[in-house]
Formats: structure tokens, sequence, C-alpha cells
């Protein structure tokens, strides 16, 4: 019998949406075979989860709490496109758990995955502020934080001030991503 392909896979999971259980963990290795990207296959499996908008987020929240460290990165990049306003079972704001739950860790790929464009248009402003400041203190370039200069605001440019200030009376270098958070805030603010 011949292995499972990726677009076998996918439609099995879209016939029998419990498959994805099997199927996710083995996606990346199933991709590599055929010459694939992984996350992009494992987002394909999450795209073709049939039903409400509250199941989809149940199938989503299965795969990412029983997932190791790629499968739960792979989740926090499909989560944008689960939410497609074209999609007729757009999850919504329904994934949030996932996201807190990838910002409470100290895996900066998650951490930087958490915060794509998902985070950026439905994460509260405290939640995303800390995020944010997160981002500065583990090192993950600012570059990757979706919708930083469409929502730096007077609130972050103050936080940021204070980290900069405890890094310089502790002697600590200030990251120049410091800096590039404040000028954000201040061109938000001229706007």
């Amino acid at each position: 019998m011949s292995p499972v392909t990726t677009q076998d896979a996918i439609v099995q999971v879209a016939s029998d949406p419990d498959t994805i259980d099997r199927h996710f963990p083995a996606a990346a290795r199933t991709a590599a075979r055929e010459g694939l990207d992984g996350d992009v296959a494992r987002e394909a499996l999450l795209l073709a989860v049939p039903g409400p908008a509250a199941y989809v987020v149940d199938a989503v929240r299965r795969v990412y709490d029983h997932g190791d460290a790629a499968e739960r990165r792979a989740v926090l990049l499909a989560l944008p496109a689960l939410d497609a306003p074209d999609r007729a079972n757009a999850i919504g704001d329904g994934a949030l758990p996932i996201v807190r739950d990838a910002l409470r860790t100290n895996d900066t790929r998650l951490v930087a995955a958490a915060l794509g464009p998902y985070a950026a248009a439905h994460l509260d402003a405290d939640a995303w502020r800390q995020a944010v400041l997160k981002v500065l203190f583990t090192g993950i370039p600012v570059e990757q934080v979706a919708g930083l200069a469409e929502r730096a605001d007077d609130e972050l440019a103050r936080m940021v001030r204070d980290y900069a200030a405890e890094r310089e009376a502790a002697g600590r270098v200030v990251t120049p991503d410091a800096r590039t958070v404040l000028d954000l805030s201040l061109a938000h603010r001229a706007d």
C-alpha cells in the first residue's frame, strides 16, 4: 500500500474531520517526501476541516494542544487563513486562547508566530502591548510583529521607555528595536 499523500490527507479531513488528529502530526514528513512545505500542508489540513467556526476552533485547539513546537507554530501561522473574511466558517476571535498560550511560552518561535496578523486583528490592546514588550525582552525582531505600525500608541511608548530606563539603570544595552517601537508610537501619534 502506498503512503498517504498530502492531497489524500486533505480529502480525508474534509470528509472525516477527526482524521486531522492522525494526519496533522505526519503532515510535515508527508509534505517533505513530496517536496512541499510542511507548514503549508498543515494549513491546508486545517482549512479542510468542515463545519461551523466553533467546530473548526475545537479541531485547531486539539491539534495545537497535542502538538510539538513545530506543529503549534504551524497552527499559529495558519490562524490568519482560518480567519479570512471570505470563509463561511471564519474563526473570528475563537483562537485567541491559543495565541495567549503561545505568548506565555519561552519558545521565541511560538511567540513570533503568535504575533502574526491574527493577533494584530484580535488581541486586545493591553495583551498586545505586553506581547510587544515580550518581543523586546526575548530578542525577537520587532519586524516580525504584524500590525506594529498601526497599533503602536502612547501607552506602548510609555512601557518601552520604562523598559529602556530599567535596562540602562542595570547597565544593559537597549536594543535598536526599542527605538523602532518608540518611533512607530510617535509616528502613530502624529497621524
